[in-house]
């Protein structure tokens, strides 16, 4: 089945705000408030790409968007994208989450992580190292939770080993399914036509944290759970509340 790229480059609402949380260009979050925010966690989005520099978080308007129209209070990570120099990325992923939270109004002072494919990755990730004591669970929206199976894979014809510089054995402090679990409820949504990060990868991480919780789409591909006009959305946000009301 051929996936819907439209989402890739759909514009929404702009931000309501744009905040830094370092000096460099691409530490920046931007902030969409949600008519319900105060009542709600805040929502922090890590959009995918594989990593990579020419991914940013324009491909997230939309769905940053959809989340603030449905009640919570967003934050749109940006954070630096550098071949083969991980903990450029990791850094402003702690980072971010340190400072962020703080700086974005209208929300119950909870959090929720919400990440797609890599991003996917970076909340898992997140969870089992630098979790704020606010965090009250993840979302991982077909992540690439196994970067050893994902190697493996070839998937995005070699991001793992283009985003480690290395093999990934070599950095297991950067693989989830290497990680301790999370210590937050988890829970991963995945399409069962992706072919971009395939089912695969998803039952690896849950076969080693049998505690997170799977919602499988058959019929979604990769960008139906990040595209509020598909199918595969109410899933999404019915995660979200799920972990918002726990």
């Amino acid at each position: 089945m051929a996936e819907d790229l439209s989402i890739l480059t759909r514009k929404a609402t702009p931000p309501d705000l744009t905040v830094a949380y370092g000096s460099e260009p691409d530490q920046v979050a931007d902030i969409r408030f949600g008519q319900r925010g105060a009542q709600l966690p805040l929502v922090v989005l890590i959009h995918g790409g594989f990593w990579k520099p020419q991914y940013d978080r324009e491909h997230a308007e939309a769905m940053s968007s959809a989340l603030a129209a449905a009640g919570w209070t967003v934050a749109t990570l940006e954070y630096r994208r550098i071949p083969g120099q991980p903990d450029a990325t990791l850094h402003d992923i702690a980072a971010a989450l340190e400072s962020v939270p703080a700086m974005a109004e209208r929300h119950n002072g909870k959090l929720l992580l919400i990440g797609h494919s890599a991003g996917g990755h970076l909340v898992l990730w997140a969870a089992a190292t630098c979790a704020p004591a606010a965090l009250q669970g993840v979302v991982a929206l077909a992540p690439a939770a196994d970067l050893r199976l994902a190697h493996r894979l070839h998937l995005g014809d070699g991001a793992v080993q283009g985003f480690l510089g290395t093999d990934p054995a070599s950095r297991p402090d950067v693989d989830p399914l290497q990680l301790p679990a999370p210590a937050v409820a988890a829970t991963i949504v995945q399409g069962g036509t992706d072919d971009i990060v395939p089912p695969a990868v998803a039952a690896s991480y849950c076969a080693a944290f049998p505690k997170t919780r799977l919602v499988e789409l058959p019929d979604s591909g990769h960008f139906a759970v990040i595209d509020p006009l598909s199918s595969a959305w109410p899933a999404v946000v019915e995660a979200l509340r799920q972990l918002s009301n726990d």
